[in-house]
Parts: structure tokens; sequence; C-alpha cells
């Protein structure tokens, strides 16, 4: 009855045996091997965003996120209820008052900065190292105005054409071989 008792080594939950830590490690390394070689790219107009991301410098454009902005593409007349006031003074005579800017272009606005708050929080989350735009031209000068610093600095170039109705393939050849 004198047998020695053994120690035994129990392994809690929160025990990670060795070999599982490198396997984990390696994973993480290619995860974040992976990111530094995704390019994205915004293509984008006053209704519509569409983000696509390329894993490898050649790879085919996978669509990742579409935006859409369905006001963009109603009539001034259907976003505005009323005609805009007038103003009789007995002296200069009668003339509109307000509507200086239209309705369309303050939603445009308003869109780029949402597709730019996409882009800025796909850029803190390490989402893409490289950024392609393609948008049509006045709404590429709303994304411009938008961008932060960080943002802009991210950017490999911009083509100001509307190309959110063409396919990945299509969008993808007006693009460099090589993103």
């Amino acid at each position: 009855a004198g047998a020695c008792a053994a120690k035994v080594r129990r392994r809690g939950p929160d025990v990670v045996p060795k070999h599982a830590l490198s396997h984990l490690a390696s994973e993480v390394a290619k995860r974040e091997k992976d990111k530094e070689m995704t390019t994205w790219v915004l293509v984008a107009d006053n209704s519509r965003a569409r983000f696509f991301a390329a894993d490898k410098a050649a790879s085919p454009l996978r669509e990742v996120r579409d935006l859409l902005y369905p006001e963009a593409r109603l009539h001034e007349s259907d976003l505005v209820t009323d005609k805009p006031g007038r103003d009789r003074n007995p002296v200069t005579g009668a003339h509109g008052v307000g509507a200086d800017s239209s309705h369309k272009q303050d939603g445009a606005d308003r869109f780029a900065l949402e597709v730019c708050s996409e882009l800025e929080s796909a850029r803190n989350d390490g989402a893409f190292r490289k950024l392609y735009i393609v948008a049509a031209p006045q709404f590429l000068g709303l994304l411009r105005k938008h961008q932060s610093s960080s943002l802009k600095q991210m950017v490999a170039a911009e083509l100001d054409k509307n190309l959110t109705t063409q396919d990945s393939s299509a969008i993808r050849k007006h693009l460099p071989d090589f993103l």
C-alpha cells in the first residue's frame, strides 16, 4: 500500500499545445499577407457604388459590396414638394427666394460622403493596401472632396468613367494588368 502517487499534469481549457500555437501563428501570418496583397477597386456614380477586391496583382475582380442611393435616379421635381418661395418687394419687384442648390446635388454629395466613410472604415480595418477609383467625372470630384488624407495616399489611380453597369470582367479590362 506504499504506492507513490504520480503527479498528473492536467491541461486546463486555457492551455494550448505548442504545435497548435505554431499552426495558429502561421494562419495569422497568412491572413496578414492576404490583407497586404488585397487591392480594392471602387466603381461609382451618384446612385451606386460597387466595391471590388483583387487578391493578387493579376487576379480577376470579385464584388464585395454594393451600395445604392436610389433617390439619385429621381427627377428634381420628385425630390421637392413645392416651388421655391417668392418675395414681393415694391422697390425690386417679385423674385424667387431660396433653391440655390439642387436637391440632387446635395444627395450626391451625401452619398459620396457615405462611400468615403465605407472606404475609410475598410482602410482602418486593413482590408486593402491599394485602391483604384473608377467613377463618373462629377462624382469623382465629390469623392475627392470627402477623402481623408490617409485614404488619398492609398489611391493608386483614378479613372473618370461611369462603369457601374458593367460586369467585373469588363471593369477589369479598364484597369492595369497588374494591380
